[in-house]
């Protein structure tokens, strides 16, 4: 009868069957030598200051100097497009009364003194009945003014009913020419009188706003909206974004921004700071910040989120290094540089802004005059091995 095989005896099995293939593996490494591209064994030590690494032969690894970089300090704020609000004008019905036809939508391109729509209206009606009483009122006075200057002159009235016959005259020229502006308020014509009034845009732009349906009231007398559209110049946008308290000391009026719409990152627009908010948030401890920028494409859109990147008013120092020393992983980024007796210590960077010459800004974690390795992929390949 067999023995059952028990937990232990299994565990025998198991590495009895990788122990070969353990062994082979070992024995097809093969040391790394960076002049001549053989692969050597490296040693990794870890000590309270980071990793450190060691390998055979490190002087073929070349080194290089961190250079002296000074450039005036940056500052990224995100915010969101809104219309410059001196450049947004309601449109607005002076006669109140039912809108009959309208020639324009919400998000249309609309020019100055086109036709957006059309209203009967009352005020209209009555307006004009004023200016025909008015009319015909002054025709009267002016008529009886001009006999009692006649009768005055043969001596049939006094000087005081000719002075009251000039004031009755000139009270029904006054009514009159306040008639005839009634009428011109209203976009009516006197010669050919209509109950239906006619509204223009009073600017070119974009409706971003309406009120107004077929059928509906416009104006200020009935229960319809007296704005019957919002039109927005989009030529120049503002930029609204928050800056934290402790940066504002950074940024003042007129200084240039850099924005980067977030849906459109390769494109870059400018503008200039306007105005600084007086008031902080008191809960995230910010400030609004509006900046104006000039949108000549219409590329910005209202709501937007965008990016800018502010030029500080002072210059920093940091450290620039070859491109190749910068190692990238898991989202962070690492040197290289040497600690003595063949040994290399790994040391997170922050990184900057590339720039030309295949260089790389670092804003910390390395100084200027630093010594580390030129090619961090040279090393690291050395490392993959052990």
């Amino acid at each position: 009868m067999k023995r059952p095989v028990t937990f232990m005896s299994e565990r025998a099995i198991a590495l009895a069957t990788m122990l070969p293939g353990m062994i082979w593996m070992n024995a097809c490494k093969k040391p790394f030598n960076p002049a001549s591209g053989m692969v050597q064994q490296a040693k990794v030590v870890e000590v309270s200051n980071g990793e450190v690494v060691s390998v055979p032969h490190p002087e073929g690894f070349k080194l290089t100097t961190a250079e002296n970089y000074q450039a005036y300090d940056t500052l990224n704020v995100t915010g969101s497009v809104n219309p410059d609000v001196s450049r947004e004008v309601p449109v607005i019905s002076l006669a109140s009364g039912k809108v009959v036809d309208i020639r324009a939508r919400l998000d249309d391109n609309v020019k100055k003194g086109q036709l957006l729509l059309r209203v009967q209206s009352p005020d209209i009606t009555n307006a004009f009945d004023t200016y025909l009483k008015a009319k015909n009122d002054e025709l009267l006075a002016r008529k009886a003014d001009v006999r009692a200057k006649d009768l005055f002159a043969h001596g049939a009235i006094s000087q005081s009913m000719v002075e009251q016959a000039d004031d009755t005259e000139q009270d029904a020229v006054a009514d009159l020419k306040a008639a005839e502006q009634q009428l011109q308020v209203l976009g009516a014509n006197k010669e050919h009188p209509t109950t239906i009034e006619d509204v223009y845009a009073p600017i070119s732009g974009v409706i971003i706003a309406q009120n107004v349906t077929n059928a509906a009231a416009a104006g200020v007398n009935f229960s319809g909206s007296s704005t019957a559209f919002t039109i927005a110049d989009l030529s120049t946008v503002w930029v609204i974004c928050d800056v934290y308290e402790n940066d504002l000391r950074r940024i003042h009026l007129g200084q240039k921004v850099i924005i980067h719409p977030n849906a459109f990152a390769d494109q870059a627009l400018h503008g200039a700071i306007s105005d600084i908010g007086p008031i902080l948030d008191p809960n995230i401890r910010t400030a609004k910040v509006r900046i104006e920028v000039e949108n000549p494409a219409r590329l910005l859109k209202l709501g937007m989120f965008v990016t800018g990147t502010i030029d500080s008013l002072t210059k920093q120092t940091h450290a620039v290094v070859p491109a190749a020393a910068v190692l990238h992983l898991h989202d962070e980024d690492w040197v290289y540089v040497p600690t003595g007796d063949g040994h290399f210590r790994r040391v997170q960077v922050t990184p900057g802004d590339m720039i030309g010459g295949g260089r790389q800004e670092i804003l910390a974690g390395i100084d200027p005059g630093q010594q580390l390795v030129g090619d961090v992929l040279q090393l690291e390949a050395a490392l993959e091995v052990q």
